[in-house]
């Protein structure tokens, strides 16, 4: 479980004084105490769950990075990609484009899609597929392609 590794890591980074290291290893250690304390929360973080929270931390993150980018704000761009290297650690490794669309075009084949219609199949069966492994936007967008 990464939330066991989240805490043993916060010590080392303590002892270090990594700051950057440690910005990054409490904000996942907030989002998944946060998980685990919500109302509608399972009893138990699963490791799939775990890894859409780490996902949504990277996506977040990414997109402040954008924005403080085009305001030419690069001290706070630099805080954002930190994080975002941090997290990443404790991602499986990201699938590039031509993977990912190599493992769609196997579930548009076992799914027998044949139309963008069908793409919410489609969808739900490569999320699934590859769970934290590749951008749920990167999904979409080989998806659209191949049903096109």
């Amino acid at each position: 479980m990464i939330s066991n590794t989240i805490d043993q890591e916060i010590k080392k980074a303590m002892l270090a004084k990594n700051n950057a290291q440690l910005r990054g290893l409490r904000a996942i250690k907030a989002a998944l105490l946060l998980a685990k304390t919500e109302k509608d929360a399972a009893e138990e973080l699963t490791e799939e769950g775990e890894l859409k929270i780490l996902q949504k931390l990277i996506k977040q993150r990414r997109e402040s990075a954008d924005i403080y980018k085009q305001q030419n704000r690069e001290d706070l761009y630099q805080v954002e990609q930190e994080e975002i290297e941090v997290i990443n650690q404790f991602l499986p490794k990201q699938l590039d484009r031509a993977e990912v669309a190599v493992i769609i075009e196997n579930v548009i084949k076992q799914s027998g899609a044949t139309s963008v219609k069908d793409m919410g199949k489609v969808m739900g069966l490569a999320n699934k597929e590859l769970a934290g492994k590749a951008d749920g936007k990167l999904i979409a967008e080989i998806v659209k392609e191949k049903l096109a």
